[in-house]
């Protein structure tokens, strides 16, 4: 179905139709909605290689999340953002176009094409990572991009919405620190990612200005039983930690789950901290002691942050997200022996 098939059922011309089904003038009214309901009743749909190649704007930006498909349906951060990208999109009625890559290569791959197609007018990328070939892609295809970082962008580089994991690390050991705890773990994501290495140094600095023993830090893919095993690993050690920090609540919810499982009673005998703070830190029992942030407003922030870089000639300035607080609920008390 192409515009010469809705021009011809609607009387008019081929121009006509351009003008009214992409938001231009040069029709009236009447002639407008009459083209448009015309086209809706024969189905017809954009030629995404005729956009290219007369530029027009496709109205979406694309979000690609690099996740285990096992673990991503109970990631409740990629659903709280999801809702924030929405609602700071709606506000210009431009829309979200969602893919789950299997791999970096599979990633690269769409954007690629989105760009060739011009599916989309701009991309919010997560998980940032050194030297990350996705932003050299995206400055080499020119497609606009926003990153979730914890840090602001160089000067001349894609903006970034950010929040400092050094200091919110740092905050959350701190509490553990003042309960009493001294052998203190973690159970993290992958140590490619930016985030992952800022919580790592501020944690091993933390330690260290106290002259504590170093944190054991056990890497997983962020799913439910890759915690899982992190987590039997840590408490079936000789001196078992006294407090583990997962840095999702998924981890935290699984290694809660060891540890009923291993008759290690939370929070008397392990306090267990997390990242993230989803409805589900708050669902289980005990609750979950946790880093707040609202990551509806993280959303939010990104999505008006990169509409604003697309319409943008060069860099905007990067913008620090919301702030991040101490939840302290049922999961953490000062140590007792084991």
């Amino acid at each position: 179905m192409t515009s010469a098939d809705v021009a011809h059922r609607a009387g008019v011309s081929t121009s006509a139709v351009s003008y009214a089904l992409n938001g231009r003038p040069g029709v009236s009214d009447a002639t407008r909605a009459r083209i448009q309901a015309v086209a809706a009743e024969l189905g017809w749909r954009p030629n995404s290689a005729a956009r290219a190649l007369s530029g027009a704007r496709a109205d979406l930006v694309g979000l690609v999340i690099k996740r285990p498909a096992r673990s991503l349906g109970t990631e409740a951060f990629y659903t709280d953002l999801i809702a924030g990208l929405q609602s700071g999109l709606q506000e210009q009625h431009v829309g979200l176009s969602l893919l789950v890559a299997s791999s970096l290569e599979d990633e690269l791959a769409i954007y690629r094409e989105w760009t060739r197609d011009r599916r989309v007018d701009g991309v919010v990328l997560t998980d940032p990572r050194q030297g990350d070939a996705r932003l050299e892609l995206l400055t080499a295809l020119g497609l606009p991009a926003v990153v979730l970082s914890n840090h602001p962008s160089e000067p001349g580089q894609a903006p970034t919405v950010w929040i400092d994991d050094g200091a919110v690390t740092s905050t959350l050991l701190e509490y553990l620190w003042a309960l009493g705890h001294r052998r203190i773990a973690r159970v993290s994501g992958p140590e490619k990612y930016e985030h992952t290495v800022r919580r790592t140094a501020a944690m091993a600095a933390f330690l260290a200005e106290r002259q504590a023993p170093p944190a054991q830090v056990v890497a997983t893919d962020y799913s439910e039983g890759d915690g899982a095993r992190a987590t039997r690993h840590l408490l079936s050690r000789r001196k078992a930690p006294t407090a583990i920090v997962f840095d999702s609540d998924v981890l935290a919810v699984a290694g809660l789950g060891v540890a009923y499982e291993m008759g290690v009673s939370v929070p008397r005998d392990v306090s267990i901290a997390s990242f993230d703070d989803s409805a589900m830190a708050r669902l289980v029992r005990p609750r979950l002691t946790t880093m707040s942030q609202d990551t509806v407003e993280f959303g939010e922030r990104a999505a008006r942050l990169l509409l604003r870089q697309i319409d943008a000639d060069g860099p905007v300035p990067s913008e620090q997200g919301p702030l991040v607080t101490l939840s302290v609920r049922d999961s953490t008390s000062p140590p007792t022996s084991r």
